[in-house]
């Protein structure tokens, strides 16, 4: 994998046109972080170059970066990127037809198109030449397209005999530009053969010596190694960043007419719209964006009023693409700015799953964490969405997410864990580059009560600044030892008591009904430990063992279906560390989620939670 942190070419992963979002989303970053008053890691009047070929300019991926750049373009918005598309006619095999990708990009609007003969050096220069200066003194979004020609297959295993005829692969080599450079210059009496041939040779020795220097490298020799780039962050590092203060006064009038932490308890939704309000002010850098976040505040409301504050520049609506999102976010993070980035349901991520997989989760794996793209992507997410359901605005598997090596997956539960979470993710990705997934129970946006209507015990109180929720932490509930009868404060859950008959692992959610089902099962005098993991990735693998330890037996609540959630790793985990101590597992169905009252026929419900609780008390399996 070529790339240089000195040339500011960072490397790139082999999947197909992959690049071309975050390319797109670098030449937006550019004017918006001058405009900002941010400092940039390049000149202020770069322009961003992305090669790629003919069969490559086909893919979604690539079309969701011209359609954004065009958009841009069409917007009056500063977008300076160089496409330039390599056309020698094949993809591996499969042809391109002839004079496609001309008539394509010549007639696409918002991007201007140059074109050129590849083979031909003076023609190819000059014409470069004119499109890098009317990306720099335009600030538009270029097509450059040079037509040139394959030597050889696609890659050592392609074998071009199979699907070129002996007369085409002859006159292809034919017109080998090496080759024609050096008749032209020859014809033209800059050089003598003998000249042409010595150049030719010292260029292939100086060739040779650097493959035989690349050769004698350190290699890597073990799984320490390998891994390092993907290393866990230091806690250090990102505590503190994630308690970092903003300034006062300007925090005091942006949530005049009283701070957050002065209001009364509040709902999951409203204090993570304030945690968002005193990130933009923290971090400057930080920009906040997605399909309605702006004037409407999103679907539900996090991000009101951020754009009034914080304005169109830090604030703003992106065209409803998530893979064009992400390859924002991607450029701009790799510019050293601080992207949040919004998904508006789960299920709308798969769209764009590799912007995360191969791209951002491999960028510092594969530069050895010389270049970053520190992002905290926010997904409104999981299932129980009563009224407004569907599998598309419910869906409850985060099995893509979970393989993605290095990426942090967090799922608060409530209020305050969102909050002290959130700045945790923002540090991470502030002081270490780290990507996270943040997700967001759609159900318990606006929660407010837990065992009875109007208790108002899943409304909390804002946390000022100064404090977070470090990784591998869990939450741990005794509901069996709280006093129902004292006023709720919503300053924090009820400190854990100690021991219990039963420890129940679980999160969103799952957390919220297993609180319910635990307190039920008080009454009889069943003691359930309730544990919320917060972090799906990595695992708070320890903490979770040392709760069972206080029990001595484990059921995991898994509201994700089978085959796309955590229970199976959790249990295995705490079979192979406690033999001999029971545990089970409880997860949805393999199912997409129906409409209405049906959804719950798939889903982990209170009664399955009480049922396997039930049996496992009375020393069954669940």
């Amino acid at each position: 994998v070529f790339g240089s942190l000195a040339l500011q070419i960072p490397p790139q992963t082999s999947t197909i046109a992959s690049h071309l979002p975050k390319a797109v989303g670098a030449a937006f970053a550019i004017p918006r972080a001058r405009r900002l008053g941010l400092p940039l890691p390049i000149p202020a009047d770069s322009v961003v170059v992305c090669s790629f070929g003919d069969a490559s300019s086909n893919h979604a991926s690539a079309s969701s970066a011209f359609n954004t750049a065009a958009l841009a373009d069409h917007q009056r918005l500063p977008c300076p990127i160089l496409f330039v598309c390599e056309d020698n006619g094949l993809g591996i095999s499969t042809r391109t037809p002839q004079g496609w990708v001309r008539a394509r990009f010549q007639a696409k609007p918002g991007i201007q198109y140059f074109g050129a003969d590849g083979l031909d050096i003076v023609s190819t220069f000059d014409t470069a030449l004119a499109a890098v200066e009317h990306v720099r003194t335009t600030r538009r979004p270029t097509f450059l397209h040079l037509e040139v020609v394959r030597l050889l297959g696609h890659a050592g295993s392609d074998v071009e005999q199979l699907y070129r005829s002996a007369d085409e692969i002859g006159r292809t080599e034919a017109r080998d530009p090496v080759l024609a450079t050096a008749r032209m210059l020859v014809a033209e009496g800059w050089l003598q053969p003998a000249e042409a041939l010595a150049i030719y040779e010292e260029a292939r020795a100086r060739c040779r010596a650097l493959a035989e220097e690349a050769t004698l490298h350190p290699k890597l020799t073990s799984r320490e190694a390998v891994v390092a780039p993907l290393a866990p962050v230091d806690p250090d590092r990102v505590a503190a960043e994630a308690d970092r203060q903003p300034p006062a006064e300007a925090r005091a009038r942006a949530h005049a007419p009283r701070l957050p932490e002065e209001d009364r308890p509040r709902h999951l939704a409203m204090l993570l719209n304030r945690a968002l309000k005193d990130a933009l002010l923290t971090w400057p850098e930080m920009l906040v964006f997605g399909e309605d976040v702006a004037e409407k505040g999103g679907v539900y409301h996090v991000t009101s009023d951020l754009k009034k504050h914080f304005k169109v520049g830090r604030v703003f609506n992106t065209p409803l693409d998530e893979t064009s999102i992400l390859g924002l976010a991607l450029g701009a993070g790799q510019l050293g700015m601080l992207p949040v980035p919004e998904i508006q349901y789960l299920a709308y991520l798969h769209n764009a799953i590799d912007q995360l997989r191969g791209e951002a989760g491999s960028l510092q794996f594969f530069s050895q964490r010389q270049f970053r793209n520190p992002m905290v992507v926010r997904i409104a997410s999981l299932a129980y969405q009563k009224g407004f359901g569907g599998h598309f605005h419910n869906d409850n598997g985060v099995g893509a997410l979970l393989e993605i090596p290095g990426l942090i997956v967090a799922v608060p539960a409530h209020g305050r864990d969102a909050v002290g979470m959130l700045r945790t993710c923002l540090g991470a990705a502030r002081a270490e580059g780290a990507v996270c997934a943040f997700l967001e129970p759609i159900a318990l946006y606006m929660t407010k009560d837990l065992y009875d209507e109007r208790d108002g015990r899943w409304s909390f109180r804002y946390p000022p600044p100064g404090w977070h929720l470090p990784l591998g932490t869990v939450g741990v509930y005794t509901p069996w030892a709280e006093d129902l009868e004292a006023p709720w404060t919503g300053d924090a859950p009820p400190p854990p008591a100690t021991g219990g008959d039963l420890t129940i692992v679980s999160f969103a959610n799952g957390l919220w009904m297993s609180l319910r089902v635990a307190r039920r099962l008080a009454a009889e005098g069943h003691r359930c430990r309730v544990v919320d993991l917060r972090w799906l990735k990595p695992l708070p693998l320890a903490a979770v063992l040392a709760e069972v330890d206080a029990t001595g037996r484990c059921l995991v609540v898994d509201e994700c279906r089978e085959h796309s959630g955590v229970a199976d790793t959790l249990v295995s985990h705490i079979v192979r560390a406690r033999p001999g101590i029971p545990v089970d597992r409880i997860m949805a169905t393999d199912c997409y989620i129906p409409l209405g009252p049906a959804a719950n026929l798939v889903l982990v419900q209170e009664d399955d939670i009480e049922s396997a609780a039930r049996r496992m008390l009375a020393g069954g399996a669940a």
